[in-house]
């Protein structure tokens, strides 16, 4: 799309920056909106498009929030690129600030543990959600569908290192399986 105006730059700023208040436990918990938002409603991407921004953001060093910064480029170059990423970052690290001095000041409350409670499952559901959209989005076919869901299992019920399973699946994808 690659559109520098100020409009492209505003929708970036409302959109990652609503989006960001509502990404509890991170913008990986938030993939499944984030597709919707950028593939299905705006087409700023193709399936294929977020699937390989995902890919790459996750092999890449830093937060898992560059995701983000691979869309906004995609919208608006480097301009689209920094609004995206202030829009995902500030908002949350400044109600985190507001937040955190709040619970400091009431320690001896039950409230902070009640509300930290209430959030691991939350989290736990939002970043499964963005497991089964991303298989969703990347599994082009049969092979790789029940590759993924193998590479699931395993991951889950065994204590073997994800990076192998990753290594086998490149080393899949290499020789052509998938």
């Amino acid at each position: 799309m690659n559109d520098t105006g100020v409009g492209a730059l505003l929708t970036l700023a409302w959109t990652f920056g609503l989006m960001s208040l509502l990404a509890i436990g991170g913008a990986a918990a938030a993939i499944p909106e984030i597709h919707r938002v950028v593939v299905e409603l705006r087409h700023w991407m193709t399936d294929l498009q977020f699937a390989d921004a995902f890919a790459i953001a996750q092999l890449s060093p830093g937060p898992n929030v560059l995701i983000v910064t691979l869309i906004g480029y995609q919208v608006a170059g480097i301009a689209g690129a920094l609004v995206a990423t202030l829009a995902m970052c500030v908002p949350t690290a400044t109600l985190a600030y507001f937040v955190n001095r709040l619970l400091a000041r009431s320690s001896h409350s039950r409230w902070p543990s009640v509300i930290q409670a209430a959030l691991v499952p939350l989290s736990i559901g939002l970043m499964s959600a963005s497991g089964l959209i991303l298989a969703l989005t990347a599994d082009r076919s049969l092979a790789a569908a029940m590759i993924t869901a193998m590479t699931a299992l395993l991951a889950s019920t065994t204590r073997l290192n994800p990076l192998w399973l990753l290594l086998a699946g490149g080393c899949l994808g290499f020789a052509g399986v998938l």
